[in-house]
């Protein structure tokens, strides 16, 4: 399923056409309501801003080469706040050494309880409701 806002850019009866034949369902966000996708909001208007707007293609093989690159810096060199100012392949290590690392050995196996336990002298009796 491919998700989208209603621009001018994503509506046009081709690649509805193209969803159609390759058997892809094509999803409209509601009119005036962009946090409903609002990752790739995001991502759209900083492509934009940063290429689109600042670069005029010569050609389709131009504009592939240019965007895969832009594409490649954004997915591996640029630093992302969502990642605490990190760059993807650097968060991707920290998860990756996270993961490697032993987890710290109780005496148990048994998983700890998230919630303390009540204290002594508390009544934990539950009280019976009505059904109405």
């Amino acid at each position: 399923m491919i998700v989208s806002d209603n621009g001018t850019e994503l509506t046009s009866n081709a690649i509805l056409r193209w969803c159609s034949e390759h058997r892809i369902e094509w999803h409209y966000i509601a009119p005036g309501k962009p946090m409903q996708n609002g990752f790739v909001e995001s991502f759209n208007g900083r492509m934009r801003d940063e290429l689109l707007n600042e670069t005029m293609f010569r050609n389709l093989a131009h504009a592939r080469a240019v965007i895969a690159a832009w594409a490649a810096d954004y997915n591996t060199e640029r630093p992302h706040s969502a990642f605490d100012y990190q760059t993807p392949a650097a968060y991707a290590r920290t998860l990756t050494t996270a993961i490697a690392r032993p987890a710290a050995r109780d005496e148990s196996s048994a998983r700890r309880a998230i919630a303390q336990p009540a204290p002594t002298g508390v009544n934990t009796n539950w009280a019976p409701i009505a059904a109405g």
